[in-house]
């Protein structure tokens, strides 16, 4: 049986990462790392899936779904 995915908090992300929070509010917004998610009215969290998918291939990461334009 797989563990389900956790989610973790912007504190736990920055240290992963070693991004500041500015950074990770600007490639979230350019689309070069995953978005949060809203788990209250007052937060939000990732998925820790994406977060290791990012941090094995920070330059080639695309959200699950996402299709690469045909040339």
């Amino acid at each position: 049986m797989r563990e389900p995915d956790r989610i973790i908090r912007l504190k736990t992300v920055l240290a992963r990462t070693g991004l500041s929070r500015s950074t990770i509010y600007r490639k979230i917004a350019g689309g070069t790392f995953p978005p949060q998610l809203k788990i209250s009215s007052n937060g939000s969290g990732w998925h820790e899936s994406d977060i290791n998918r990012w941090i094995a291939d920070p330059v080639g990461w695309r959200a699950e779904g996402r299709f690469e334009e045909a040339r």
